[in-house]
C-alpha cells in the first residue's frame, strides 16, 4: 500500500514515515475496498453473480483506482450477457492504468473480431425491439425477437427474465420455468429470478385439497365377516345385464344420432368458424399493409424533404467553402496582408488584392472585411497607381491604346486622385475611337478634380467627341 500524498510505501504505523501524513483512515478505506474484492472474488466463484456485482461495487465505491476490483467486474457483466457495461468498465480501467493491464487484452478480444461486435450490436436492437413489442402489446413479437438474441447471446440473463415474463403472462408456466432454470444456471442468486421462480412453482404444484380427487374412498364398501373371511361388498354396484339385440339396437340409434347431430350442428358450425376467423386474419392484414402503405408514403416525403433541405445547405456550404466563397477570399485578403507586412511586395499584394475584386463585391462584404481592404489599397495604391501610369502611358505614347487603356484603368483605380492617369485614359478612349468611355472619362475628370487645367482640357476634348458624335 502506497501513501496518497508522496507515493511512498506505507509502513504499520498510521502515518507515512515518508512525508508524515495521518494514513489512519486511508488504510482503512483501502481494506474494505480489498475486502469487499474478496468478497465479489468468491462470490463470482460460485456463480453468484448479483452478489459479486454488488460487492464489487461497494469497493470500488472505496476506492475507484481498485484495477483488480473493476477488471473482475467487467467479467462478471460480460458472463450475465451485459457486454456493454464490461466494455465501459474495462475502458475505464485502461484509461486509468495503460500499461500492463489484463483489461487489454478483454478489450482486444472483442475488437479483434468483427462478427462478434456485429452479434453484440444485434443483441442490443433486438432485445431494444422487443421490449418496444412488449409496451406495444404484441407479445407473439417480443418472444420472437428475444429468442433471436438468446441465439446470439445465450447467457443474456435480462432476455430470459423478459421471455420467461411473457411466458408467465402467457400462462406457459413450464416454458417458463425452463428460461428461469437457465438463468439460475448463470447466476444463481439473482433476485427478481428467484421471484419470478418462486410464482412459476406456485403455479406448477398440485392443489393440495384436489389430492383425494378420483380415489375411491374406503368408506364406500361394507364390510363382513362370515366364518374366518372378512368379506367388502362394494355399494352402487349394479349388475351387468346381459347383452342382447335391445343394447345392439341402442348403440346402433345413438350412433346414428351422433353421427346426425355432428353433421347438422358441428360441422357448420366448425365451417362458420373458420370462415370468420380467415376473415378475420385477411382484414388485420389488410389493415397492417394500409398501415405500412401510410407509414411508406410518409417517410418518402420526409425523405424528399430532408434531400431539398440538403441540397440548399450544400449550397450555403459551397458559397462559404467554395473556389469563390467566403473563406476562400478571406483566406486571399489575409494572403495580401501577409505578404505586404513581411516582404512589403506591392505587386503581389495587388495581385492578392486583384483576385478578391474580381471573384466578390467588396462593398457588399462585412465593415471588418472592407476596412482591411481599403487599408491595404490606401497603403500600396499611390505606388501601384505610379507604376501602372507609367506603364500606361508609354503604351499610349507607342500607340498601343489597348494596353495603355488596362494599364491606365488599374492605375485610376488605385489611386483616384491621379490626376493624368486619368486623362491619358480618356485619351486612349478617345484614340480607340471609343467616345462613349472616353465621355465617361472626362466627365469623371470634371467632377473629381474643378476648376484645374486637367478639368478644363477634359472639357475641351470632350466638346470636341460631343460635336463628332452630333454630325
Amino acid at each position: 500500500m502506497f501513501c496518497y500524498n508522496c507515493g511512498c510505501h506505507l509502513s504499520e504505523h498510521d502515518f507515512c514515515t515518508s512525508c508524515g501524513a495521518d494514513v489512519s483512515l486511508y488504510k482503512k478505506i483501502m481494506c474494505m475496498s480489498n475486502r469487499f474484492y474478496n468478497d465479489g472474488l468468491e462470490k463470482a466463484g460460485v456463480r453468484d453473480l448479483t452478489g459479486a456485482i454488488n460487492s464489487l461495487r461497494q469497493s470500488l465505491k472505496f476506492n475507484k483506482n481498485n484495477i483488480e476490483a473493476r477488471n473482475l467486474l467487467g467479467l462478471v457483466y460480460f458472463e450475465t450477457g451485459e457486454v456493454v457495461a464490461a466494455l465501459s468498465e474495462w475502458v475505464i480501467s485502461k484509461n486509468m492504468r495503460p500499461e500492463k493491464n489484463i483489461a487489454d487484452d478483454y478489450i482486444n478480444m472483442l475488437q479483434s473480431n468483427a462478427a462478434r461486435l456485429d452479434a453484440i450490436n444485434q443483441t442490443i436492437k433486438k432485445y431494444n425491439q422487443a421490449l418496444v413489442y412488449c409496451n406495444q402489446d404484441s407479445k407473439d413479437l417480443a418472444i420472437i425477437q428475444l429468442k433471436k438474441v438468446l441465439s446470439l447471446n445465450p447467457k443474456f440473463i435480462r432476455a430470459h427474465q423478459l421471455l420467461a415474463l411473457l411466458y408467465m403472462d402467457s400462462e406457459q408456466w413450464d416454458r417458463a420455468e425452463r428460461e428461469l432454470r437457465k438463468c439460475m444456471d448463470i447466476d444463481r442468486n439473482n433476485t427478481l429470478t428467484l421471484r419470478y421462480l418462486k410464482e412459476v412453482e406456485m403455479q406448477l404444484t398440485p392443489d393440495e385439497n384436489s389430492k383425494q380427487t378420483g380415489r375411491r374412498k374406503k368408506d364406500d364398501a361394507v364390510r363382513y365377516q362370515s366364518d374366518n373371511e372378512i368379506i367388502i361388498q362394494p355399494l352402487n354396484v349394479k349388475e351387468q345385464k346381459s347383452a342382447g339385440l335391445s343394447s345392439l339396437i341402442n348403440i346402433a340409434i345413438g350412433l346414428i344420432i351422433g353421427l346426425a347431430v355432428m353433421y347438422f350442428l358441428v360441422v357448420p358450425a366448425a365451417v362458420s368458424n373458420a370462415n370468420n376467423e380467415a376473415q378475420k386474419t385477411i382484414t388485420d392484414i389488410g389493415n397492417q399493409l394500409d398501415t405500412k402503405t401510410s407509414r411508406i408514403q410518409e417517410l418518402e416525403t420526409q425523405m424528399q424533404a430532408l434531400q431539398t433541405e440538403n441540397d440548399t445547405l450544400n449550397q450555403e456550404l459551397q458559397g462559404y467553402v467554395g473556389a469563390d466563397g467566403t473563406l476562400q477570399t478571406i483566406d486571399s485578403l489575409l494572403a495580401a496582408a501577409t505578404t505586404y507586412l513581411e516582404t512589403q511586395d506591392i505587386t503581389q499584394t495587388a495581385a492578392n488584392l486583384e483576385s478578391i475584386s474580381a471573384s466578390v463585391d467588396v462593398d457588399n462584404t462585412s465593415e471588418a472585411f472592407q476596412k482591411l481592404y481599403k487599408t491595404l489599397l490606401g497603403l500600396i495604391g499611390p505606388q501601384l497607381s505610379a507604376q501602372y501610369y507609367e506603364t500606361g502611358y508609354n503604351a499610349y505614347r507607342s500607340e498601343d491604346y489597348a494596353t495603355a487603356i488596362e494599364n491606365l484603368s488599374k492605375a485610376v483605380i488605385y489611386d483616384e486622385t491621379n490626376k493624368d492617369a486619368w486623362l491619358s485614359l480618356g485619351n486612349s478612349y478617345r484614340k480607340s475611337d471609343d467616345a462613349q468611355n472616353a465621355i465617361t472619362t472626362y466627365d469623371k475628370i470634371i467632377e473629381l478634380f474643378p476648376d484645374t487645367e486637367t478639368a478644363r482640357s477634359a472639357q475641351r476634348y470632350r466638346s470636341q467627341l460631343a460635336e463628332n458624335t452630333a454630325q
